[in-house]
């Protein structure tokens, strides 16, 4: 029983070390929302934070528990009772009535454990386990740190594309309103307001379903927050400029660490508690020693009503000494059976490095491919701009026709939506390619 807390840690996992848990108000709210603070208030808010914080006070309470077993254990043992009828025994061959009608005893008892296998194992792991549990909440935290990032950057490009749709609306109103007024001139015919009318209700209709899309993603965002769902939007402060500030190139040159991975690092810490398993089982040819010390109040009376009148004390200490001669070669398999598992976290180790080589081979090659991506769609917005502001003077001038307008106007609002979403996807890569090196880490 008292090796059971280190079978947990090393099966299980889930252990955090104790903190102080800053209660704050369920329905706090923020003025104002950074992608930092938007983390911080995850981290502060978030189910599945809060409850790998519990598991690692819970974790800390389990081992104080077992280190506990150190101290003197003193216990108290209460019988008082009546015989209706006394034993007998015999005596020369005639039966005796032995005894006295009540008897009461109190026993105090005291027990000092002086060597035992399971204590030293609880005392040498109990830094691993604590560890275990820290870098189990570390890993959640960089998990929610790359999914609000994300779902931040989704929720504040799609606002923009929102804006872009709006621009777009804005200039197809105005360029329908110019096709009446020539329609109404006798300049042109029908069909240019009518392509203009066109445009304008399926600009119209993609705002509407990309506003559709913002609530879903800014309920997305304030779930992963732990954001009151009755609240409005988180208000976000960002802007694309400064997002697009963020986009650089420099993450390409970085290489994989893998001591960097907290994967890693939990691996060691349970390759750690196998090596004390190890130990624990060839432990199991030492002598398990303890001192204790009795004392205890012995009355007794025929007369229920005096039987505290009298008392018999008596008082004994000593030392035990247990030692399991043969137990069929159980302790033989239990030794090999942990060597056996402390190898096979060698490989464990092999299979992770192998991954992470892949999740960095594939973090890094989508990262590298968006931001590719990301500068071409770039220039393609300053250009698509160029041919509508120049198509829109030649139109008015009577060179160009109202359809190479309304084409090069879609043609931007295109490249503008295009070049959002590979804002997106780059800045998206990126939290993943950092993840995969290792360096995010929810420090904020």
């Amino acid at each position: 029983m008292k090796r059971a807390f280190y079978l947990l840690a090393v099966t299980c996992g889930v252990f955090i070390s104790p903190r102080v848990f800053a209660q704050q108000p369920a329905d706090s709210l923020l003025t104002s929302a950074t992608l930092q603070e938007c983390i911080r208030y995850a981290i502060a808010h978030q189910p599945v934070i809060r409850q790998s914080l519990l598991d690692e006070a819970i974790t800390d309470r389990t081992v104080k528990s077992k280190l506990a077993d150190w101290y003197p254990q003193i216990n108290l043992d209460y019988n008082i009772q009546h015989y209706m009828e006394l034993p007998t025994s015999i005596f020369g061959g005639n039966p005796t009535k032995v005894g006295v009608a009540n008897t009461s005893t109190a026993q105090f008892g005291l027990n000092q454990n002086i060597f035992t296998r399971d204590l030293l194992l609880a005392t040498n792991t109990a830094k691993e386990v604590r560890k275990q549990s820290r870098q189990t909440t570390m890993r959640n935290q960089i998990d929610l740190v790359a999914d609000v990032s994300k779902a931040y950057y989704d929720v504040l490009l799609t606002a923009e594309q929102i804006k872009v749709l709006n621009e777009d609306i804005t200039r197809l109103e105005r360029s329908l309103k110019d096709a009446n007024n020539q329609y109404a001139s006798g300049v042109v015919d029908k069909i240019d307001a009518k392509r203009a009318t066109i445009s304008l209700n399926n600009a119209k209709a993609q705002q509407k379903s990309a506003r559709e899309l913002l609530v879903a993603k800014q309920a997305y965002l304030k779930q992963l927050m732990g954001y009151p769902a009755s609240s409005g939007d988180v208000p976000l402060v960002q802007d694309s400029s400064s997002l697009a500030a963020q986009v650089t190139g420099e993450d390409t040159l970085l290489v994989a660490d893998y001591k960097n991975r907290i994967e890693y690092q939990l691996l060691e810490t349970q390759q750690s508690l196998q090596q004390a398993n190890v130990k624990y089982n060839k432990w199991s040819y030492l002598p398990t020693v303890s001192a204790f010390v009795n004392y205890a109040f012995a009355y007794q009376s025929a007369d229920f009503g005096k039987l505290y009148s009298n008392d018999y004390p008596n008082s004994l200490l000593g030392l035990k000494l247990s030692l399991p001669i043969f137990q069929g070669g159980k302790r033989v398999h239990n030794i090999r059976m942990a060597e056996m598992q402390l190898q096979r976290t060698q490989w464990d180790f092999a299979a992770l490095r192998s991954q992470i080589n892949s999740q960095y081979a594939q973090a890094m090659a989508t990262y590298r491919s968006n931001y590719n991506d990301y500068l071409t769609l770039k220039e393609n917005v300053q250009m698509a701009k160029d041919v509508y502001d120049m198509l829109q003077l030649q139109y008015k001038e009577g060179i160009k026709t109202y359809l190479d307008v309304l084409i090069s106007e879609t043609d931007l609002r295109t490249a503008q939506l295009n070049f959002y979403n590979s804002m997106y996807q780059v800045l998206s890569s990126r939290i993943d390619l950092q993840k995969a090196l290792g360096t995010l880490t929810a420090n904020y």
